[in-house]
């Protein structure tokens, strides 16, 4: 009797023990099928690499999330939607997506752009953007004539911005008064360009400036050396350009190898 006893004892704590175990690498078990933790840690992957803080309130609403998901998976199934050609060949294009993005992610960490890369490319942003920033405002119009009718106003002392506000076609600096803040010349196609650079400080253009947009008067409000960010101010956004450009580069290698009949 003590050895069945002790016989039953034990099974019920490996039993128990085992059932502590499945548990662990179970979120759930729905209609006698097990749904596995695995799918509730990649959606807490993906809400944390969102930026999103996976809190105990979240882990219980990704939990319910994958519990839910298994019990509609389940009717699905039964309603034979996961035979239909439909299905297949949604399923055949969401794995080559995942497959083609973990292919290029692979890729990018094989080939991590390096400090030198950066500071070349920072090096080339700083030697074609250097010179002069102009402060400018201008009012943008339709034609000729109108242009030359707001000059007029001008010279009979009519405010800048104000006309600005009632009259510039260009939505974003005409309701701030005309204002462009500061730029670069080459930030601006060449017509505008260079009638901005032939200015001297305050003074305004004596004739319409013509360009792709209508017609400009331009009004120069200052001019300074160019303000330019240091490398590490714009460090990620160089890395960035840079990783997307090695990844083109990878992508369009492979596609000039590939035999295509």
């Amino acid at each position: 009797m003590k050895m069945k006893l002790v016989s039953a004892v034990v099974s019920a704590m490996v039993l128990g023990s085992l059932c502590t175990v499945a548990l662990a690498q179970n979120v759930a078990v729905v209609n006698g099928v097990a749904v596995p933790k695995a799918r509730a840690d990649i959606l807490s992957q993906q809400v944390a690499r969102s930026g999103r803080q996976v809190t105990p309130e979240v882990e219980k609403q990704i939990k319910d999330e994958v519990i839910a998901r298994e019990i509609f998976m389940q009717e699905a199934k039964k309603q034979g939607l996961d035979a239909t050609e439909d299905f297949k060949m949604q399923m055949e294009l969401a794995r080559q997506t995942i497959l083609i993005r973990d292919l290029f992610m692979t890729y990018q960490k094989a080939h991590p752009v390096t400090e030198e890369e950066i500071k070349a490319e920072y090096d080339k942003f700083i030697a074609a953007n250097t010179g002069k920033e102009y402060k400018a405002r201008h009012i943008l119009v339709e034609t000729e004539d109108q242009a030359k009718a707001i000059l007029a106003q001008l010279k009979k002392g009519g405010k800048f911005d104000e006309i600005a506000k009632k009259s510039s076609k260009d939505p974003g600096s005409g309701a701030k008064g005309g204002d462009l803040g500061w730029a670069l010349s080459g930030n601006y196609v060449a017509e505008f360009s260079y009638a901005l650079t032939q200015l001297t400080k305050g003074k305004t253009t004596t004739t319409p400036v013509k360009t792709q947009f209508g017609y400009h008067i331009i009004r120069l409000d200052d001019v300074r050396d160019a303000q330019l960010p240091k490398m590490d101010e714009i460090k990620p956004q160089i890395s960035q350009r840079l990783q997307q450009q090695n990844l083109s580069k990878y992508q369009e290698d492979l596609r000039s190898k590939a035999k295509i009949e």
